[in-house]
């Protein structure tokens, strides 16, 4: 299983990789991709930090996470650096 050495946090870069975006990641891309074992944990530190985080289910069961470009106050500035 060959995934993408991540060169920040997790959390960091899943901000950056989703954030206002329109992607989404499953958790099997997640885990297959970029070595991110639990990105329900990440999400939730995330949605901790107030950012909103969407949440999909497709036909087949399997979830995607998505993150609004706005945070919960309506800005878009980063919150973690």
């Amino acid at each position: 299983m060959a995934f993408t050495t991540l060169t920040t946090n997790q959390v960091s870069f899943l901000e950056q990789h989703l954030r206002g975006t329109g992607r989404a990641m499953s958790a099997a891309q997640a885990r297959e991709t970029y070595g991110i074992m639990n990105i329900r944990a990440r999400m939730t530190d995330l949605r901790s930090a107030g950012l909103r985080v969407r949440k999909s289910v497709n036909s087949k069961g399997n979830t995607a996470y998505a993150v609004s470009r706005r945070d919960v106050f309506g800005l878009q500035s980063k919150v973690f650096a």
